[in-house]
């Protein structure tokens, strides 16, 4: 057992990564095929070069010197994955990642007071794009690398992610001290990113420019350091069944235990291609609900539909169609790593930003009669204004 193994020694300074490769000088390097997503051709094209990149071929920019804190987007990061794209040169390689999810180990070592012997439990979860599965196992490079082990969770939504930092569940090894989650929310296909996740909620700005800094320490210092033995503990885990079932047991507390609260309703769900399927199959069926005309459930990185995002135009119309055509009572869309939605009711009225926190508190006023005529003079209002 690693745990208990006393010969493992920690360090709660920044860990080195394993050297990184070169090519010889007289070895020139070969020139990319400019892909042009137009062609018919292009989706295979994407795919290959995706495929040759997790083989060790992404690093597209120059290995000697990466601006880290340009990949900070607020309280996420994100970079491009996937070569293609003229005028986006890849930033967020396979290297790249392994230093920021070394970086992230020490911060949480850090913000958990423990000493350099703590092993953390990560877990690290991903949306379906096509760079996922080669940013997930560089992650878990940099994590393991570092002496800490991994929980694996693979396709996976960012609330599940922070979730699993709750969740007490031994069998499964939760709950995480940390949680990532690869994704870019609804950008486009060659870019990806991060978020992170502590008990406590996510991440704020600065947390993420101190994370960058260490990463870019990290980073500069794998040059000059020998392989690394990975010492921690990777385990596959299907989280998201976990909490499917979870979302379940707290719709029928809500609704007094009632087996099938959801009988009778019909509800489409549109899940752009992104990791939001798994609700029509594990949430709303369980629940007794129609699920019939539900579309683009199947995760495929390259959003083939539509942009998998709520407020887009496009978007709206794809779910408000499938809600008219099948007769339904409500559709629900989600964006990629699905904790952004908006719904649509049976005339295709749109139930998106203000008008559905709106509804959400006129819900929860209902439960809170004292407030509640003080209150739905201001959610007329937001009602009325959109």
């Amino acid at each position: 057992d690693v745990r208990s193994d006393p010969s493992i020694q920690q360090h709660n300074s920044l860990p080195c990564l394993p050297p990184r490769r070169k090519k010889p000088a007289s070895t020139p390097r070969a020139r990319r095929p400019r892909i042009r997503t137009a062609k018919p051709a292009s989706r295979e094209l994407l795919l290959l070069t995706s495929m040759a990149a997790t083989q060790g071929a992404s690093d597209v920019l120059s290995i000697d010197k990466v601006d880290f804190l340009k990949l900070q987007n607020g309280s996420d990061i994100r970079g491009v994955a996937i070569a293609g794209v003229e005028g986006e040169p890849v930033n967020l390689t396979e290297l790249v990642a392994e230093a920021i999810a070394a970086a992230f180990a020490a911060w949480l070592l850090n913000k958990k007071k423990a000493d350099g012997l703590r092993r953390l439990r990560i877990s690290v979860g991903h949306d379906s794009r096509i760079s996922a599965h080669k940013l997930q196992n560089a992650i878990t490079h940099g994590i393991t690398a570092a002496g800490h082990d991994v929980l694996q969770f693979g396709l996976a939504s960012t609330p599940a992610m922070f979730n699993s930092t709750l969740t007490k569940d031994a069998i499964n090894h939760c709950p995480a001290d940390g949680g990532i989650m690869i994704t870019a929310s609804h950008l486009p296909y060659n870019r990806n990113g991060f978020k992170f996740f502590t008990s406590d909620g996510g991440l704020n700005k600065t947390d993420i420019k101190d994370i960058l800094e260490r990463a870019s320490r990290v980073y500069e210092e794998s040059a000059h350091c020998g392989k690394q033995e990975q010492t921690g503990v990777v385990t596959h885990v299907d989280y998201m069944s976990i909490y499917a079932s979870d979302l379940v047991q707290a719709v029928l507390k809500s609704a007094g235990n009632k087996e099938k609260p959801l009988e009778g309703l019909h509800i489409v769900v549109d899940a752009g291609n992104g990791a939001g399927g798994f609700f029509v199959d594990k949430v709303l069926k369980p629940l007794g609900a129609v699920t019939d005309g539900s579309q683009f459930l199947e995760p495929d990185g390259l959003f083939p539909n539509h942009i998998p995002n709520p407020e887009d135009k496009a978007a709206m119309e794809a779910i408000t169609q499938a809600v008219l055509n099948n007769k339904a009572d409500l559709g629900i869309i989600f964006d990629t790593d699905v904790d952004r939605s908006a719904a649509v009711d049976s005339s295709g009225r749109e139930l998106n930003r203000n008008r559905l926190i709106a509804l959400m508190s006129a819900i929860v006023l209902e439960e809170v009669r004292f407030c509640r005529a003080a209150n739905l003079f201001h959610i007329t209002l937001l009602l009325v204004s959109n």
